[in-house]
């Protein structure tokens, strides 16, 4: 028989965090618009253990807003010619232009994460890492780009809660990799890596900003208030839009001429 884990912490109840996802996300449209208004450049990068929460607030946070403003970035294991490159490289590729707001599902920390964990990256590249970062960083902030860092944190029995549903549940068995299972094995190892992280790379131009992941829906809630409460904005006027009327239905009979095409079949 499969082990189950029950979390000790309350949960919030759905009705409530779906009242308030929808008014944080109309506050999220109203970010949007202003970002495109003012020529913003915005990076919000997400960390955090495996099963902390990462997809599911990234959703949530974009979910209402347009892809072609909020574009989330989630790069693959660097090819032969990208380990080649300067570290930071293929992320810096990535960073916005105006007017675009960049999510990082993991980000050039995995150097301090997994990479230093899985042994991908020497102790001596770990520690450049960690030593240029801050350096790195404060450029990026006085080129003129909003960067907001948020570290995910889910206990540990939390974690192998939603590890075991994973595994249990087909729809989430693909969420579930070697790598997260070792990861689920190194957890003070993690642990241990977390805290240098934060350590070293917690500076007063880019700061850390930690949310507890146990409740999902709390925590989901509390990151999208924190990042609208980092970048100000206003709300833009729109003007109202009225529907015009339509053609003059007797020119054309648009499904008539659909007899005879194929439909897709109606199981529903």
């Amino acid at each position: 028989m499969a082990r189950k884990l029950i979390s000790a912490v309350k949960k919030m109840k759905r009705k409530v965090y779906e009242k308030e996802l929808r008014k944080l996300q109309i506050e999220l449209c109203r970010l949007q618009e202003w970002v495109k208004h003012k020529g913003l450049k915005v990076i919000i990068a997400f960390e955090g253990r495996d099963a902390a929460g990462k997809g599911g607030t990234i959703k949530a946070l974009t979910e209402r807003v347009s892809p072609r403003v909020f574009r989330v970035v989630a790069l693959p294991a660097p090819t032969e010619r990208q380990r080649s490159q300067m570290y930071v490289q293929r992320y810096v590729e990535q960073f916005p232009a105006a007017g675009e707001v960049v999510i990082f599902d993991r980000s050039w920390y995995n150097r301090a994460g997994v990479e230093s964990v899985m042994n991908f990256a020497t102790e001596q590249q770990r520690d450049r890492f960690l030593e240029l970062c801050p350096v790195v960083e404060k450029f990026i902030v006085d080129s003129g780009i909003i960067l907001i860092k948020i570290w995910l944190e889910v206990g540990k029995e939390e974690q192998e809660r939603r590890f075991l549903a994973r595994i249990n549940d087909p729809r989430r068995q693909w969420k579930l990799s070697p790598m997260d299972v070792e990861s689920y094995r190194q957890w003070y190892a993690y642990s241990k890596a977390r805290d240098l992280m934060l350590k070293t790379t917690d500076s007063n131009h880019a700061p850390w900003f930690i949310t507890r992941t146990d409740d999902k829906r709390r925590a989901r809630l509390n990151c999208i208030a924190h990042i609208l409460s980092l970048i100000p904005y206003k709300k833009i006027p729109r003007p109202k839009v009225k529907l015009p009327k339509r053609e003059n239905k007797n020119e054309y009979d648009d499904q008539a001429s659909l007899k005879g095409r194929h439909f897709v079949a109606e199981r529903y």
